[in-house]
């Protein structure tokens, strides 16, 4: 128990912040409500854990020793929500007529694929819990830490969601609407502008 209070109070404040998954299940949410969003969260869940055991088993230690492959993947991410913040702009915005299809599983696992946060994530969890659990679990250890993150992961992105819905049912004035979809993209490109700006491939291509 004294474990799993401590892992808590580090993983709950990382997962629950809006990194790029999170501002993406709110604005699903409220573009699209929950069932819609079911099938966007289960492709970022799943790879999610298929990360975790890659990194919780070793493998993961590859991608320590090549820096290069995260920025990489660091700088594709933002290149991809750039990407999603055009899609959630209005139609009026873009200049387009073409509708906004609802995000779905093969967009969750390229979102979750080229998420940095979510790589840098696992990394600190795994450092700084692996010995413990060890210790306490023993050789299952890793695997219990595993199964709290995707209990942690799936039941807050599914608050994200929620949130995301009852925000998106506060009006349903074609104005509101309109600011919210902006405000998601908004908060999108801003996530996408640091990543840029931290990549150091960046700085090199600028």
């Amino acid at each position: 128990m004294s474990l799993f209070l401590i892992w808590l109070s580090v993983m709950f404040p990382l997962v629950f912040s809006p990194g790029p998954a999170n501002i993406i299940f709110a604005a699903s949410g409220a573009k699209v409500g929950i069932r819609a969003s079911i099938p966007l969260l289960v492709g970022i869940d799943s790879v999610f854990i298929i990360k975790s055991v890659i990194i919780g088993y070793g493998l993961g230690q590859l991608m320590q020793e090549h820096p290069q492959v995260m920025n990489i993947l660091q700088l594709l991410g933002a290149m991809y929500l750039i990407y999603l913040a055009l899609k959630f702009l209005p139609k009026s915005v873009i200049g387009t007529n073409h509708p906004h299809k609802p995000m779905g599983f093969s967009d969750g696992i390229l979102i979750q694929l080229l998420n940095s946060k979510g790589w840098l994530m696992l990394f600190l969890m795994f450092s700084l819990f692996t010995e413990q659990a060890r210790d306490d679990f023993g050789e299952q250890g890793v695997l219990v830490l595993i199964a709290w993150l995707a209990v942690l992961d799936i039941s807050l992105h599914f608050v994200w969601v929620i949130g995301g819905q009852f925000i998106g049912k506060l009006s349903k004035k074609p104005s509101y609407e309109r600011a919210l979809s902006i405000f998601y993209a908004s908060c999108l490109m801003a996530v996408s502008i640091w990543l840029l700006l931290d990549n150091p491939l960046w700085a090199e291509i600028t």
